[in-house]
């Protein structure tokens, strides 16, 4: 009995320690690479950063896995909240970074990204800008690459846009005070503008505003052919709404922060004239549009970070282009070892929805030269294409 009792006991504890070593083998055997998802889900960008993660989301939905070395991996997608907010996107970055990561993707807001940049380079991790357009975010730096166009090319094509549609001679310019995003597109437009013989008064309101009716009625008394508002969309839709009451009937340019269903509704039931500079156009590939909304209609988790409808955003499908641009460096690179995807990031090919993408070899960016110009509609609460500029 005692020999039965001891031989029972070693095997009970052959079997722990055989247990153990199984699921600590079952979880280093699982093939799982890590991408970042840097983005802000709160904050003023909350609106726009929701939608890029849904276009993200929706990719890792069609695409979940990669083979690396003939192994399939899953593709986990791994998020941080950088809170539109510089300071708190060192911190998300620094959690991406410490989870593991072997790439990243982000982010919505051209400040986050500028600010969380050495980062992800001190940590050797390559990241896709999708929507930030701003030229400091890849200049000079080898581990950052974006699949957008640039400001210096939507403001040229917004100023050029006011001077051929409206033959505006007044443009006035509001942005927000320090803000690198809204300050750098209102240089550029002021520069093409006043090329084109033009004028412009230039404006910035401080940080949290939200009366706007000094700028605005200083946009009236200058005669302003047009008001320029590069701004991001809490205060694009306060500043419609204000534009609105004072029965300004001047056309507003607005860069691609502004082609969102939250400015839509603020455009909703009024007079305004609002035109806005983007990366997509709904319609332009009807089997991705039909599929996309057919996923968001499923989930009112989904609808609602989609701001309550199914009104498909440009950052939505640059998400879903930077992911699968992100799946075919890991491909290239055959490899979750980030330095190996950095490298393969540099030779990408890939014909996304948004347009085709291939990096250039001075700063990472994509050779863009392609900028829809769509208008609001008040009544049906949605955009229509106004015109598509190319750019050779």
């Amino acid at each position: 009995m005692k020999r039965y009792t001891a031989a029972l006991i070693v095997f009970v504890m052959l079997l722990s320690v055989f247990a153990g070593c199984t699921t600590k083998d079952i979880v280093s055997s699982d093939k799982v690479i890590k991408i970042g998802v840097f983005e802000p889900t709160t904050g003023y960008s909350a609106s726009g950063g929701k939608k890029e993660v849904l276009g993200i989301k929706y990719a890792n939905h069609v695409s979940p896995t990669v083979d690396i070395m003939g192994e399939t991996y899953k593709i986990e997608l791994e998020y941080a909240d950088n809170k539109s907010d510089p300071d708190a996107a060192l911190e998300a970055a620094d959690e991406l970074i410490a989870s593991d990561i072997s790439l990243a993707i982000g982010s919505y807001g051209s400040n986050v990204s500028i600010a969380a940049s050495d980062r992800f380079q001190s940590a050797g991790i390559p990241i896709i800008g999708a929507s930030c357009t701003n030229i400091y975010v890849t200049m000079g730096n080898d581990h950052y690459y974006r699949i957008c166009y640039e400001d210096p090319f939507q403001a040229t094509t917004l100023a050029s846009f006011a001077s051929d549609k409206f033959g505006a001679k007044k443009a006035y310019l509001l942005g927000e005070a320090g803000n690198e995003y809204d300050q750098g597109l209102i240089v550029y437009f002021e520069q093409e503008f006043i090329a084109r013989g033009g004028q412009v008064i230039k404006d910035s309101f401080p940080e949290h505003n939200s009366d706007f009716t000094t700028y605005l009625e200083k946009a009236r008394e200058f005669g302003a052919d047009v008001i320029f508002i590069p701004v991001s969309i809490a205060y694009a839709t306060q500043i419609i709404y204000q534009t609105s009451n004072l029965g300004l009937d001047i056309p507003i340019l607005g860069s691609d922060t502004l082609d969102d269903n939250k400015v839509l509704e603020a455009v909703k039931g009024t007079d305004t004239q609002l035109y806005v500079s983007s990366h997509y156009q709904e319609g332009g590939n009807e089997d991705f549009d039909k599929s996309f909304k057919k996923y968001l209609n499923k989930d009112l988790e989904l609808l609602e970070m989609n701001g309550g409808n199914d009104t498909i955003s440009a950052v939505t499908v640059l998400g879903y282009d930077a992911y699968n641009v992100a799946v075919e460096a890991i491909k290239k690179a055959n490899s979750a070892d980030p330095a190996a995807i950095r490298l393969a990031l540099s030779n990408i090919s890939h014909n996304g929805i948004s347009g085709d993408i291939v990096f250039d070899s001075v700063d990472g960016d994509a050779n863009r030269s392609t900028a829809y110009i769509i208008k609001a509609d008040p009544e049906a609460a949605a955009w229509n294409l106004e015109k598509l500029q190319e750019t050779k």
